[in-house]
């Protein structure tokens, strides 16, 4: 398995290891654009891995910070306590970079910047740039993604 993202289409494709696309997702990526540098808020290019998946035994809409479930579920009531708040929901594959000096190590390392596949709120809008860096999915695609993929899984992320 791999996973191919583009960001002109807003898509993540699972290929099998035929190149065949056996499922596709919309995603949305940094409202900021494509970027390597760390605090940009951009999403980063090349290739990656999901170096951890995160989150398999929580219920969906279970709340992170900081990669750790805080013990709420996500609801509007809870979304209007909380305004602008950048959730992080149900299950997280987070990415580390494969090539240094682009998207390794330094200023530019992808893990180092904390860049997640992760869920988000089913009124998120997909198809469209919005996070601050990550690839945000709805849960239901992602809870799909989350149990067909595993750590080390190859990730390209393209404009």
């Amino acid at each position: 398995m791999k996973i191919h993202i583009s960001i002109d289409r807003q898509q993540l494709d699972l290929l099998n290891d035929e190149n065949t696309v056996i499922s596709s997702y919309l995603i949305s990526s940094a409202r900021k654009g494509v970027g390597q540098q760390r605090g940009s808020f951009c999403t980063p290019l090349g290739m990656h891995i999901i170096r951890a998946k995160i989150g398999e035994n929580q219920p969906i809409n279970a709340v992170f910070v900081k990669r750790r479930p805080t013990g709420e579920i996500y609801t509007p009531e809870l979304a209007s306590r909380y305004p602008g708040r950048d959730w992080i929901l149900t299950r997280i594959m987070w990415l580390s970079g494969c090539e240094i000096g682009f998207n390794r190590l330094g200023l530019v390392d992808t893990m180092r910047r904390y860049i997640y596949i992760h869920g988000s709120p089913d009124s998120a809008e997909m198809g469209k740039p919005g996070s601050i860096g990550c690839i945000r999915m709805h849960n239901d695609d992602l809870l799909d993604l989350f149990g067909r993929v595993a750590v080390g899984t190859p990730i390209e992320i393209n404009p």
